[in-house]
């Protein structure tokens, strides 16, 4: 089902291929789908704006970029041989070889073939009387499938606030998630960093060795948490290849996909000495234990959360030598743990160096760009560069930057504009044969992605063995499932604070929570289920 010819006029003859299956992304998800889709027998072609494979970590290459989540759990599962063979260098490994990764899996199972970068979609228009979709490529291609899957990524769509008089700035600046290929010479220039969210805090402490002066422009304070990456050597490297069975069936049982354990006690069941013990211990280990190892109520009791959050603040104002500097920096406006927390190394001191300056722009908000520099309520900041870390239209962003139009003309950007409504994250009502990718994984992705992608590969495969042309959610499913979502995370902790788990950061998004409420192990036993009813809450014909 390979290559058609349309006729569109007298004088052109255009061609339109067609496929079994289109995907959109070559990301983690997107890598993954094509390989489980190749596996049952089908054309596949997956388009991406990239000129490589990645997603992620193709386009953010700024300074720091690195893993939260150990290496060694973060990468593909379904490959014996790919395990073994892949050393990871770093237990939190950097965006250099998380991209070589990416490439060596497209290599091994020789992806490329099905894969056209450099080809950003512009629109996906639904044929109501073919049952199928058509895309379009902003060169002017375009191509046909009865399956289309959006594979977009949660947090891909950019985010640059609309500042006044940016075109003006007579320096050079980018987005974070732009950064350039052939990289930025930042050595001895004057450098404004926009935001001190997670990309931020990656950044800031890599390129303060090197410019001149760099202002830091921060609307709301983070809690962080050190990191603590070290390189692997050779005796972990064969013990956790040994062990990767017992890993993967360990994260395939927490919340998250985490590797980390949940302390079963409540935070108030022990002493005030035994509660400190135990967040030092927890604050000297590697990665997400802070977050994720603590007492069970931690996340879910204001109280104990409460306790732990004024520990990390002291934290915080041990390590800022300032003290004026160091509250700028400390969280007061929402819970620990309300947002992903960052992971930092020497975040906190490089506000102790000379060159490093922070302005609180809650305070005196930006009021534009100016061809010099930054110019905020009280001052202009003279730069010779900006870097935006203003982050990304999260989730939905994905899906509606892109011109996505199902049954009857509707359009994926109106039916989400107060919100997400979907059938588990995956169908849209209206929408026939699109699987929607972003809002089904959570937490670790590509233990979240995984499940997911195989979900989607056994429901076609499903559909193509007993001769279904059409899928879609039914009305019922989606408005429960819509509701179950708003009703399961009302008194969430991640939806007291502004962030983009509920869409707080993009002006005039819909505030609501963008995600499942369900754990991983939840979730995918939901969707075991409804695939084992004969995919109940979906319209099969």
């Amino acid at each position: 089902m390979r290559d058609s010819i349309e006729q569109t006029s007298a004088d052109t003859v255009e061609e339109v291929e067609q496929f079994d299956a289109i995907i959109i992304g070559a990301g983690l998800t997107g890598l993954y789908q094509l390989y489980r889709l190749r596996q049952l027998g089908l054309t596949v072609r997956v388009f991406d704006d990239g000129a490589g494979v990645g997603g992620t970590w193709y386009w953010n290459r700024y300074p720091g970029a690195r893993f939260d989540s150990e290496s060694y759990t973060y990468g593909y599962s379904f490959s014996e041989d790919l395990l073994q063979e892949w050393d990871w260098k770093e237990h939190f490994s950097g965006q250099p070889e998380n991209e070589r990764y990416l490439n060596y899996v497209a290599d091994k199972f020789n992806l490329r073939g099905d894969i056209q970068l450099n080809s950003p979609v512009s629109s996906a228009v639904y044929d109501d009387g073919e049952d199928c979709w058509e895309i379009h490529i902003e060169d002017g291609r375009r191509a046909r499938a009865r399956f289309l899957i959006a594979a977009v990524g949660v947090l891909s769509a950019r985010y640059l606030p609309d500042f006044p008089g940016i075109d003006s700035f007579q320096g050079d600046w980018c987005h974070t998630a732009r950064w350039p290929e052939e990289g930025m010479d930042l050595t001895g220039k004057r450098v404004g960093v926009v935001g001190t969210g997670a990309t931020a805090i990656q950044l800031i402490p890599k390129i303060a060795e090197e410019v001149a002066h760099l202002t830091v422009f921060q609307r709301t304070p983070n809690y962080a948490a050190p990191l603590r990456n070290s390189e692997i050597d050779p005796e972990t490297q064969q013990q956790i290849k040994a062990s990767y069975p017992e890993l993967f069936a360990k994260l395939k049982e927490t919340s998250g996909g985490f590797i980390h354990d949940v302390d079963p006690r409540s935070c108030f069941e022990v002493s005030p000495e035994e509660r400190l013990a135990k967040y030092e211990e927890l604050w000297a280990q590697r990665g997400f234990s802070k977050w994720l190892g603590n007492f069970k109520d931690t996340l879910t009791d204001d109280a104990a959360n409460e306790d732990y959050a004024e520990f990390v603040r002291n934290k915080i104002r041990e390590r800022v030598h300032d003290p004026v500097v160091a509250e700028m920096l400390v969280p007061k406006d929402h819970p620990f743990g309300s947002k992903r927390i960052p992971l930092e190394t020497n975040y906190y001191e490089a506000y102790n160096r000379d060159n490093v300056l922070l302005v609180d722009v809650k305070k005196a908000p930006i009021e534009s760009i100016t061809p010099k520099g930054i110019k905020t309520q009280d001052t202009e900041y003279e730069l010779d560069v900006i870097i935006f870390a203003t982050g990304f239209d999260a989730v939905t962003g994905s899906l509606t930057r892109i011109d996505i139009r199902g049954e009857g003309g509707q359009t994926i950007k109106d039916k989400y504009a107060g919100g997400p409504r979907n059938y588990m994250g995956l169908q849209s009502v209206g929408f026939p044969n699109l699987f929607i990718m972003p809002g089904a994984g959570a937490g670790n992705f590509t233990r979240g992605c995984e499940p997911v992608v195989e979900w989607v590969a056994d429901c076609i495969g499903y559909l193509r063995q007993n001769e279904f042309k059409h899928i879609s959610a039914t009305p019922e499913a989606e408005e429960a499932w819509t509701e179950y979502v708003a009703e399961a995370t009302a008194n969430s902790l991640r939806t007291k604070a502004d962030s983009w788990f509920v869409g707080a950061n993009i002006p005039g998004k819909a505030r609501v929570f963008l995600g499942s409420p369900d754990s991983a192990p939840v979730a995918r036993a939901k969707r075991a289920q409804v695939a084992a009813n004969g995919y109940e809450g979906f319209l099969l014909r």
